[in-house]
């Protein structure tokens, strides 16, 4: 249901709260920032071991085009992966609320799954399908499927239960039921399992990277590294960690279309 004009907030308060919540963190970042400037100049360290943020933009300025080149290749990389991500989480939960047999049986499995470590697990993938983007997304798939599952489940399985037996009461069979009234009730926790979902994903890809590849933003920070270029290394773990929280704020403002009903 839309809400009144007068009850909505006005543009002002929108724009009001967002400064709240973005100006603090953002002011940090620049004092971490000038703090760490002023210690390179000041305390003569070597260049190459620490470079000063003003030579790592620089030196992501220079390089700008092979870095968009690789990180092209990692977010494919990370959204396939999450896309099957959803998929298999999604279709996890459900057969989980729909069997109570099959989630006792199942559940400890997926709990075991996430103990495996992905620095052992990418560098098998590699080795049993190659260097291209298959092992990649098996990587990303298995890092994130877990939390996405658990929450959608979760969701599922703490919808209205009034609501459920009303629906029955009026005829409504077990999808009707599904469709209506736990889905919707649980696309707030799917959404939860999503936003730490693709704070994994990446992180994910770029071990797989690591382990075997031809290209991507994890195979970069690899060659720079050998290739002592500091600066370089850093600009690459900046630039992942700004497709990381610009895939974040995706996840929330996709939630706002989606779930317009949660205030």
């Amino acid at each position: 249901m839309n809400e009144p004009e007068d009850e909505r907030p006005s543009f002002a308060t929108r724009a009001g709260v967002t400064a709240i919540n973005v100006v603090p963190p953002a002011l940090i970042v620049l004092a971490l920032f000038g703090a760490w400037e002023l210690y390179v100049e000041l305390s003569g360290i070597n260049r190459v071991t620490l470079p000063a943020p003003s030579r790592v933009l620089e030196a992501a300025w220079r390089n700008r085009d092979l870095l968009a080149e690789n990180s092209v290749v990692t977010l494919q990389e990370t959204l396939i992966g999450l896309a099957a991500s959803i998929t298999l989480g999604v279709g996890l939960a459900l057969l989980l609320d729909a069997i109570p047999p099959v989630r006792r049986g199942l559940y400890p499995l997926l709990v075991g799954s996430q103990t495996l470590p992905v620095v052992v697990i990418a560098p098998l993938f590699v080795l049993w399908f190659g260097f291209g983007i298959t092992p990649k997304i098996l990587v990303v798939t298995l890092y994130t499927f877990f939390p996405i599952t658990v929450a959608f489940a979760s969701g599922l399985a703490v919808a209205d239960t009034e609501a459920q037996m009303l629906m029955r009461t009026l005829g409504a069979n077990r999808w009707q039921t599904l469709r209506l009234v736990q889905v919707p009730q649980a696309l707030p926790y799917l959404f939860t399992g999503l936003r730490i979902a693709v704070t994994y994903a990446m992180v994910g890809a770029l071990f797989a990277e690591w382990a075997g590849s031809k290209g991507g933003l994890g195979n970069y920070v690899l060659l720079m590294r050998n290739s002592f270029r500091t600066d370089m290394v850093l600009a690459a773990i900046f630039l992942i960690t700004v497709l990381t929280l610009a895939m974040f704020v995706l996840v929330g403002l996709i939630e706002k279309v989606v779930v317009r009903w949660r205030s």
